[in-house]
């Protein structure tokens, strides 16, 4: 409630409803004079701040220090001293990813380059494994052209190129260091010569078809491409979280099926959106110690890194226990489940999201 002073006039000014009392029973406005102060402005904005404060700090030890317990607490109509699970969850977000594209994706953190030339020891068995193919397949002429070009020691031998060449269907022509096929008539070409059981199905030529536009693109500057790729991931990344969180909620829906009439997908959802919430506040703590080891390159912050994701399956796991109020073993098991079921949709998620980003590279 603010302390500007109440109107006389019964009149809502918002909806034009008969007000009985210092509120507005049909729109819920205060019926208080519309000339405010400035201090009153000030009064008002810190009042709307210590409220949001409030439970906000309340919210966020419940969540931190009780797995399960919030949802538990939404879900039997205790409400008004948290905030809200959406509310939560756009605000959380928000600070994470503000943080994590204003510092931390700015730093050396995460070192992806999928073009720096691999080791002479991986070198040489890629050699021998393409050897062996090629006894197997004698008259394999992509095959003969792989190890033609392994073998030349003049060329860079690219993790990407080995990634493109492990198929019989000519993928490996695509690579940025020296491969040869660089356009897409010579691409569909070489499918030509290939019996029919060995030619690109339909993904296989659009990822081909894909390769061959980047490196026409980053010929002479394949660490741009890199750099590209992964920016234009890490920015797609709040959409990638956004879209698993409904998959995770339906994920949880068929584990708890049985209890269909006890949790209504929107309840899996709310447990979903806290279990997310917690998740972002510890992945805030996780490229820390990611920072610190950039800067110090001491191996206990990789520990204490390990114990932090740790710590979330065990989040995991305590929260359902608490939440579904399951027995310790038939809580593990579906926790099993549900940790394998939900990284393998992640992997999914990721593949596809960093298909796109290489698509519109």
């Amino acid at each position: 409630m603010s302390h500007i002073p109440q109107r006389k006039e019964k009149d809502c000014l918002n909806c034009g409803a008969t007000v009985q009392g210092r509120y507005c029973h049909v729109c819920g406005q205060e019926n208080v004079v519309p000339k405010e102060t400035f201090w009153h402005m000030v009064t008002h904005f810190f009042n709307d701040i210590t409220h949001f404060d409030g439970s906000f700090l309340t919210t966020a030890k419940d969540l931190l220090f009780k797995p399960g317990f919030l949802s538990k607490e939404y879900m039997k109509g205790r409400r008004v001293s948290y905030l809200h699970p959406v509310r939560m969850y756009v605000f959380t977000s928000a600070i994470f990813f503000l943080l994590f594209f204003g510092f931390f994706a700015t730093k050396d953190i995460i070192k992806i380059n999928i073009n720096n030339a691999v080791s002479a020891e991986i070198r040489a068995a890629y050699i021998e494994q393409l050897e062996e193919k090629l006894q197997k397949d004698t008259g394999n002429v992509l095959l003969k052209e792989r190890l033609l070009f392994a073998r030349d020691s003049t060329h860079p031998l690219s993790a990407m190129d080995i990634v493109f060449t492990e198929n019989n269907n000519g993928i490996s022509n695509i690579g940025f260091n020296g491969t040869r096929l660089t356009a897409f008539e010579e691409y569909d070409s070489a499918q030509k010569i290939l019996p029919a059981s060995q030619r690109d199905n339909w993904i296989e030529r659009r990822l081909v078809r894909m390769g061959i536009n980047v490196r026409s693109k980053f010929r002479e500057n394949p660490e741009e491409a890199t750099k590209k790729l992964v920016n234009s991931f890490l920015h797609r990344l709040p959409y990638t979280l956004l879209v698993s969180l409904p998959i995770f909620a339906l994920i949880l829906k068929l584990v708890y099926i049985r209890r269909r009439a006890q949790f209504y997908y929107a309840d899996h959802g709310v447990f979903t959106i806290h279990l997310y919430v917690f998740s972002f506040l510890l992945l805030l703590l996780v490229f820390s110690l990611a920072a610190l080891k950039s800067a110090t390159d001491w191996q206990i912050f990789d520990w204490l890194v390990a114990g932090l994701i740790i710590l979330l399956l065990f989040y995991l796991y305590k929260a359902m226990r608490v939440f579904y109020g399951q027995g310790r073993w038939k809580t593990f098991f579906k926790f099993l489940f549900v940790a394998l079921i939900s990284f393998i949709m992640m992997l999914i998620l990721f593949a596809l999201f960093m298909f796109f980003s290489a698509a519109t590279l």
